[in-house]
């Protein structure tokens, strides 16, 4: 059992102290090329920090053995996002570089696609890994609907913020953690959030066109959540019923006499 502790403890270190060290890199190398402020280094160190710790407790609680090529591929993603995290922080004082907000928050969408390929391909899928990927995705599409609203408003926050909502409703309606069945329908809403924040983000199309996709962004993925929710809710109801019946406490039917 201590050798199992020492192994976990060093991969801790290893892998999630490159990640921050990255994370730092990548910082430096966006302060340098195009002076950005004290918010962006800020945040972006923040970030690093943050991703750091709570990577780290997650790897040490898992016991995983191996950090695996997904978990890096997906580490990666996460570095990109710091960044694009500390652009938006920065853009507050000064509008970013396009090309290189672009550049970077594609690229970070683009790899989405990848680490699960990869953890298919060489056997590591997880569940942390799994959880890793879903986090680094939520948070990505909570800092493009930051960005986008300053120019739309407010109102886009949902689209990053309905998530986080639907975790804090969990803890108050235990029916909402069940497993919810694959769908592509879902699978599809989630890919394209990113995509349509970054069209609209980006500054390539018309304003009046880039209104309306994150007005379908926002409406399909209200769908996708309506639907999962009124999923999970006939579901535990039905399955209250059936616990009810097992225990006899099902109401009687009541016997109609003439």
């Amino acid at each position: 059992m201590a050798l199992n502790n020492t192994y976990d403890a060093r991969l801790v270190q290893q892998e999630t102290a490159v990640g921050a060290g990255v994370q730092i890199l990548l910082l430096a190398l966006l302060g340098t090329a195009i002076g950005m402020g004290p918010a962006g280094w800020l945040t972006g160190l923040a970030f690093a920090v943050a991703s750091w710790a709570v990577l780290s407790r997650a790897l040490h609680r898992s016991r995983l053995r191996s950090f695996g090529p997904a978990n890096r591929v997906t580490l990666g993603r996460a570095t990109l996002v710091g960044g694009v995290t500390a652009l938006v922080a920065d853009s507050f004082e000064s509008s970013p570089p396009v090309t290189l907000f672009v550049g970077l928050t594609a690229i970070a969408l683009i790899l989405d696609g990848v680490d699960g390929k990869v953890a298919r391909a060489t056997g590591t899928s997880t569940p942390l890994g799994a959880r890793f990927d879903m986090e680094v995705d939520a948070f990505l599409i909570l800092v493009l609907s930051v960005y986008v609203s300053m120019e739309f408003g407010p109102w886009v926050l949902m689209i990053g913020g309905m998530r986080y909502a639907f975790v804090a409703a969990a803890r108050v309606y235990p029916w909402l953690n069940a497993e919810l069945p694959p769908s592509m329908a879902r699978k599809t809403v989630a890919a394209t959030q990113g995509v349509c924040l970054l069209l609209a983000a980006s500054g390539y199309l018309p304003r009046s066109v880039s209104l309306a996709v994150v007005l379908l962004a926002l409406a399909s993925l209200t769908w996708s959540f309506g639907r999962d929710v009124r999923w999970l809710h006939r579901t535990s109801r039905i399955q209250d019923a059936e616990v009810e019946e097992m225990l006899g406490l099902a109401p009687e039917p009541q016997t109609v006499t003439s």
